[in-house]
This record gives structure tokens, C-alpha cells and sequence, in this order.
């Protein structure tokens, strides 16, 4: 794949037709290796968020081992970026409804031991299709409020109150490693979000009266984005950390997190085009059903800057310094194509100028699909800084480049 050291760079040399797909693999490293360095137990990689094997890989040699999968397909994927004999990594199921189909061959065929649960029809399930296996960890999955969190998760599942005990007890009897997991939503923007999760847990181990090997605080770890700027990541390790030490569980109780969002948010930019200016509406070309889905459906607004090669649009001349809140509308006959934005851009942006958007490493290629014909990308690898970090810049990192 084709390296610059910026988009601006890129678009000195070639003026893509497709949306292009900015790929910066040495962000997901750092933030791998913050996570790696300060969360007080096991790093799983929340494959769902990006697939894209440069980022696999950037996580891997930055020591990422363990990887929340939800289903076959995800297996398979880590299996063919790692292949046989190749470096030792684990997937976890955690996907708490499966088919049986998804557990025996997880089990069978690719060596899966750890698999979430939150009914008692799912344990029957595991304990069915893995012939009675005694090996296994198994993570009861509770309820929890997403109310602190940009995107609730807190609709579809988890065990709660006395269901929540029998199902914690029961487990135990087949689980040779029992723990506990909860999901706070996606985006959480308050460290008391895993707090009161951790408190819960408590209250229901003790309700239970079983010893719990493991507390998995799952993902929801934040990144930034412009008008959304939550704590610092480690603020949400302290609440972790203090609320562990209240928990009823001995010193071999490990932590778990599964951070997604947080790791490869900054990893990966969009290359746009707009191809017409009406008013405040640009459109471009990709959107709600590409890269862009978050902008449209969850409210996020992503950081932007206006790249205008030479020669483009109707004469040369670097873009006016007065920006201007825009909103944008994607390639397809669909109305919610649309992302309301606002982005603050130059007010002369025009036809043929093109936008970088940052940030759609998590939840942007994976959440991209073929509708009308549309969401096909380039790529290229930038070496360039994130627009916005949560994580210190690495030492001889180059900084990031304003447009050109």
C-alpha cells in the first residue's frame, strides 16, 4: 500500500476519484500500547470496531494478544491474519446470543475457551455444543446503565437482579474460569459509568456467594471529537482501579477490558470530494452508508480540514482562512444520507475541493456498505499525527499537517 507523509501530500500527486481510506497504523499502535501499559489487567481487542489487517497487525507488534470476537467470521479473520504457527493470539466470543453452530466450531475447530452468556438457555446451549468441556471461561453478562455513554447499549443485553445471581451460581458449576462482564455503551463520557457498573457486579456476587476469577469491564473507552471531550483515559483507569478494590472478590480476581473505540478511533481519516456547493450543503462523495455512518445515525460530528490541490475547481489559490459551519450530504438518492455536522470549514470551500475527515477508525469502513454503489475506497498509510488524540504523541512523531 502506497505511504505518505500526509493526504495533503497524496493529493500533490494524484486527484482520486473514490473516497479514499487514510490509514494510520501507527496511531492504533500507541494507543495500543498506552492501554497495554496502564490498564491494570488483560487488553481484548473489540475486533467489530476495524478489521482493516494494516491495523490488525499494528496492534499485534505493539503487543495486542486477546480479541473480542461475535462471531465465525471474525474468528476466521484473526486466524488468516496470523496463521498457523505464527504469533499466539486468543479469540474471546462475547457475543452473548450465539448459534450452536458459532460454539462448537469456536470450540472445536478454533480452540475458542472463553464465551459470554446472559441467560440460562445460553448456558445450556454452551454446555451442549461443548460436550461438557471443563475448560472453560465463561463471563455472565450483566445489566448496566448506558446513560453516561454517547451510545447507550443497555437495550438488548444482560442479566439483572435475582435472574443475574441463579445465572452467576449456575455458571459456576461449569465454568472452570467464572467472571463477570458488563458493556456501559459505546463513547462513555464519565468514569462513574464503569464505577457503578463495578458496583453492581459487586452487589450481585455477593447476592450470588460465588467466587468470581474475573471482572471484565468491557469497552466504551472514549476517543475525541470535536464538541465531545471526555476525561482523560486515565481517570477512567482510577475509577476502574478504586472500584475493584470495594469488590468482594480475592487478590487472583483479574481485570479485563475490551477497548475498541479507543484504540483505532484515531487510526484511520476519509478522503472526500465535493462534487457540488449549495449553500451551507456540500455534497460528497461518501456518507451515512460508508465511513460516515456515525455523522449521520449516532450524532458524532469528526474533526475536518479542506485540502484544495492546484489547479482544482475554478482556479488556483489556497482556501479562504474564514471558516464556516457546513453541513454535508452523502453520494446516494437516499434523504438520510446526511450528516448534519456542523464542520466548520473555509467558507470558500467549492466543487472539487477535497475534505479530509478524521477519526472514522472505529465503526467507519466496517459500518460501510454497497448501497447505490457506492462506499468502494482506495487506500493509502499517512504517517502523519490524528487530528485530535487522547494519547501523548510518540517521540519523533511528525506533527499533523494542515491543508494544503
Amino acid at each position: 500500500m502506497d505511504r505518505f507523509p500526509s493526504v495533503a501530500d497524496f493529493l500533490a500527486v494524484t486527484r482520486p476519484e473514490r473516497p479514499v481510506l487514510a490509514l494510520r497504523p501507527h496511531a492504533a499502535a500507541r494507543a495500543a500500547r498506552w492501554f497495554l501499559d496502564h490498564f491494570p489487567g488483560d487488553v481484548v481487542y473489540a475486533l467489530k470496531a476495524n478489521d482493516a489487517p494494516l491495523l490488525l497487525e499494528a496492534l499485534l507488534e505493539a503487543g495486542i494478544r486477546h480479541f473480542d470476537t461475535a462471531s465465525l467470521a471474525e474468528i476466521e479473520t484473526l486466524t488468516a491474519l496470523t496463521g498457523p504457527g505464527a504469533r499466539h493470539v486468543v479469540a474471546h466470543v462475547m457475543n452473548p446470543v450465539k448459534s450452536r453452530a458459532t460454539i462448537r466450531r469456536a470450540y472445536f475447530e478454533h480452540g475458542v475457551r472463553t464465551f459470554a452468556l446472559d441467560s440460562l438457555e445460553e448456558l445450556a446451549k454452551i454446555r451442549a455444543e461443548t460436550e461438557g468441556a471443563r475448560d472453560l471461561t465463561l463471563l455472565v453478562r450483566i445489566a448496566c446503565s448506558g446513560a453516561m455513554s454517547r451510545i447507550p447499549l443497555d437495550g438488548k443485553y444482560g442479566a439483572a437482579g435475582d435472574e443475574a445471581a441463579r445465572l452467576l451460581l449456575e455458571t459456576r458449576r461449569l465454568a472452570r474460569t467464572l467472571g463477570i462482564t458488563f458493556h456501559v455503551g459505546s463513547q462513555a463520557m464519565q468514569p462513574a459509568a464503569f464505577a457503578d457498573a463495578m458496583a453492581e457486579a459487586g452487589r450481585l456476587i455477593a447476592q450470588a456467594g460465588v467466587m468470581v476469577d474475573v471482572i471484565d469491564v468491557g469497552g466504551g473507552f472514549p476517543s475525541r471529537y470535536p464538541g465531545m471531550e471526555p476525561p482523560p483515559l486515565a481517570a477512567f483507569l482510577d475509577a476502574i482501579r478504586e472500584a475493584r478494590a470495594a469488590l468482594p472478590v480475592g487478590e487472583a480476581c483479574r481485570l479485563v477490558s475490551e477497548p475498541g473505540r479507543a484504540l483505532v478511533a484515531e487510526a484511520e481519516s476519509v478522503l472526500v470530494r465535493v462534487d457540488a456547493r449549495r449553500g451551507d450543503a456540500l455534497y460528497v462523495n461518501d456518507g451515512a452508508f460508508g465511513a460516515l455512518f456515525d455523522c449521520a445515525h449516532s450524532g458524532f460530528v469528526y474533526p475536518a480540514r479542506l485540502i484544495r490541490p492546484g489547479g482544482a475547481g475554478k482556479g488556483d489559490g489556497a482556501p479562504s482562512a474564514s471558516l464556516r459551519p457546513f453541513r454535508l450530504w452523502g453520494p446516494t438518492c437516499d434523504s438520510i444520507d446526511h450528516m448534519p455536522g456542523p464542520f466548520h470549514l473555509p467558507q470558500d470551500v467549492r466543487e472539487g475541493d477535497y475534505i479530509e475527515i478524521g477519526h472514522v477508525g472505529a465503526y467507519g469502513r466496517v459500518m460501510a456498505s454497497r448501497f447505490n454503489g457506492f462506499s468502494v475506497y482506495d487506500e493509502i498509510v499517512v504517517t502523519d499525527a490524528p487530528m485530535l488524540s487522547m494519547y501523548p504523541a510518540a517521540p519523533g512523531e511528525q506533527a499533523a499537517r494542515g491543508p494544503a
